[in-house]
């Protein structure tokens, strides 16, 4: 269920995010980047269909995907990560959820959704640069399973192993793929050694 992409380049570029003094505009460059460089595994099994076409020679048997891709960033991160994987799945289609936490509850509160129609035929992909307790995205996992999504997958560059265990304990269905799995969370809920606040990080706001 986790998977844990491994590769130098994603390892190269994790250090140049991770690093306090990385600017605003390389920061965000990177994390498009490893989102593409990611995308090779991510979608290293999905589901291709046969078809025939017509070469300038001859005529072949070759094959082209068979579902439709949708990546649902969690807002705000999750947008650094679309460009780079809409780069390499160019007709991929974009939903978006927003999620507060509510100050006495403590539990996500959905506050926008917009999704493409008919989530039930897609691979569902929900982005979020940062899993670190998971309630995040378990609440937007729920929220594209009640709307009909069966097939998801969650992408996320850096996560803690407390988010991991409630992402498996609340969705054993949904396939994890990290660049990179942490330590711990440290008193404040950050992933540690971590980041940072991916958004403030990829939108140079305090």
């Amino acid at each position: 269920m986790l998977k844990l992409i491994n590769h130098p380049l994603i390892t190269h570029k994790l250090s140049i995010i991770r690093r306090r003094e990385t600017v605003t505009r390389d920061f965000r460059q990177n994390i498009s980047e490893i989102a593409g460089l990611m995308a090779y595994e991510i979608t290293r099994d999905l589901p291709m269909k046969e078809v025939v076409i017509d070469t300038p020679v001859s005529s072949c048997i070759t094959s082209e995907l068979s579902k439709e891709i949708i990546l649902v960033p969690v807002l705000r991160a999750g947008l650094g990560m679309v460009d780079g994987i809409t780069s390499l799945i160019t007709t991929a289609k974009v939903g978006h959820i927003g999620l507060y936490r509510d100050h006495e509850t403590l539990e996500p509160i959905e506050y926008f959704a917009k999704f493409p129609a008919d989530l039930s035929e897609a691979v569902i992909m929900v982005l979020d640069p940062m899993l670190a307790t998971g309630g995040s995205a378990s609440a937007a996992i729920t929220a594209i399973k009640r709307r009909g999504a069966v097939t998801i997958r969650l992408v996320c560059i850096v996560g803690a192993p407390e988010g991991v265990a409630r992402i498996e304990k609340d969705h054993p269905d949904v396939d994890i793929y990290l660049a990179a799995l942490d330590s711990h969370l440290n008193e404040k809920g950050y992933i540690v050694p971590g980041l940072g606040d991916a958004g403030d990080r990829l939108f140079g706001t305090k």
